[in-house]
């Protein structure tokens, strides 16, 4: 070991997670099904394609002066 090595730094975010991780083993689960029920998600690719054909493209100034096609 060398004689200029400094003891192992953990911040106390690392330890206060390490620490909740020891105390509830199956937090890392949860988050995972967590995470599955809200955002891993199986696409249908025709409601995808009917989404993207039915976009309008936008103006390349947003707040420009041209009358807005509804308007009179």
């Amino acid at each position: 070991m060398s004689f200029f090595r400094r003891p192992d730094y953990t911040s106390e975010a690392t330890q206060f997670i390490e620490q909740l991780k020891a105390d509830k083993p199956t937090l890392e689960a949860e988050q995972r099904a967590g995470r599955a029920l809200l955002w891993d998600k199986n696409l249908n690719r025709a409601d995808q394609a009917d989404y993207l054909d039915g976009k309008v493209p936008q103006q390349g100034y947003v707040y420009g002066t041209a009358a807005h096609p509804n308007s009179q």
